[in-house]
């Protein structure tokens, strides 16, 4: 059996940023992972660019039942120190809207930085290892996996969450939180595309592959965040930023609220059209602002094919709720398949929010996905693993 400072389960970014910390204080550190390479989520991130942090991090960005625990860690350690340490790796990258930033060349600019300081400070990185048994022996932990057996001092569960399985997603770390009575809070699929109701898939499927800037809310209580971006339809439902960013607020049985047209007053454009230009149909000029396809399906024909100045003041409300108010409850999400992150989680009323270990058991240590601290779409869950991993390194 090896004696070993500190093992560190899960080969991402919060586990990676852990272990190299927690070897640059002179720590024994190995990291096991079931997967084949590591750092498989952050490859395929963003594209394959790695959208690996967002220049407007936020506590309030983040979405957790205990919404202060999460500040610690992002000031301890900020995007600033992120972007510095790509900095200093040459690592170029660029700004996209709303703060996300991207490397301008690959996703594995970031994961070979990564991999480049964990053998630097002599981090072992065991991977194809499945870890059978975990015993708390003598305020130490003995794990035992097919390979060989450790004994740690320090034992870091970083195994991420449920979201996007076909890389290796699984509930590990969950199934550690209840062997030592840590509360687990209900997980669900979050950043994720919906599916809609039978009828409402069939009335917008000629629109598949259409995206729309618009601005989309959902009318949850807790869900009065509005979101700006695309929203694309798809041959199962809603997709597109504005669409995922919603979704980790929606619950089921809710309505999402869309605004198609989010820079316009069309009840003042369409009274102009009147005043200016009569004759005009209403397809005309609804054509001129939306895709002719979304049009057809939103507006009723004899509606559309109306002269402007015949148009009834409820009429134009109509036309104007269908389109800056079109309400829409989904059928579901699409589930873990495409989800990019799992809501809820390791309790954070569980944890230390300094250190990341958990209050009743010395030595155990929960950071990353795992934990009940779930980031908006544009690089706020990587800073979320970034600082977390990095806390955690400060103490293990």
């Amino acid at each position: 059996m090896d004696n070993i400072d500190v093992i560190v389960i899960g080969a991402g970014a919060a586990g990676l940023m852990c272990a190299i910390e927690a070897a640059k204080r002179g720590r024994q550190v190995v990291v096991l992972d079931h997967a084949n390479r590591a750092g498989k989520k952050i490859l395929m991130s963003g594209g394959g660019r790695c959208n690996f942090t967002n220049i407007n991090i936020e506590p309030d960005n983040f979405i957790s039942s205990n919404p202060h625990f999460c500040k610690s860690a992002l000031s301890r350690y900020s995007q600033w120190h992120f972007i510095d340490h790509v900095q200093k790796n040459n690592i170029a990258y660029h700004e996209r809207e709303h703060g996300q930033l991207f490397c301008d060349n690959s996703s594995k600019d970031i994961l070979k930085m990564l991999l480049a300081e964990a053998e630097k400070y002599n981090v072992v990185i065991q991977l194809n290892t499945n870890i059978e048994k975990i015993t708390p022996v003598n305020n130490e932990y003995k794990i035992d996996t097919a390979k060989k057996k450790y004994l740690c001092q320090s034992l870091v569960i970083a195994s991420g969450g449920l979201s996007i399985p076909k890389i290796g997603a699984t509930p590990f770390g969950y199934k550690v939180a209840e062997q030592f009575k840590i509360n687990i809070l209900t997980t669900s699929a979050g950043l994720v595309p919906f599916t809609l109701q039978p009828e409402d898939k069939l009335r917008f499927e000629t629109l598949s592959g259409i995206a729309i800037s618009s601005t989309v809310k959902t009318n949850h209580k807790i869900g009065n965040t509005e979101f700006k971006g695309n929203i694309l339809f798809t041959h199962r439902g809603l997709s597109g930023p504005a669409i995922l960013q919603i979704s980790s607020y929606w619950k089921p049985g809710d309505e999402i609220i869309i605004n198609l047209l989010p820079t316009l007053n069309l009840y003042d454009l369409i009274n102009a059209s009147i005043a200016e230009h009569p004759q005009h149909i209403l397809k005309t000029l609804l054509s001129q602002l939306l895709p002719k396809r979304l049009v057809n399906v939103f507006i009723e024909h004899e509606l559309l094919e109306t002269k402007v100045k015949s148009l009834s003041k409820t009429q134009i409300e109509s036309v104007v709720n269908s389109l800056q108010n079109w309400s829409i409850k989904p059928n579901g999400t699409e589930g873990y398949r495409t989800a990019e992150v799992t809501l809820g989680g390791v309790d954070c009323n569980a944890l230390s929010s300094k250190t990341m270990q958990a209050n009743d058991h010395p030595g155990l240590y929960f950071i990353g996905e795992v934990v009940d601290v779930t980031g908006w779409l544009g690089g706020y869950n990587f800073q979320w693993a970034w600082s977390s991993g990095w806390c955690a390194g400060q103490y293990v």
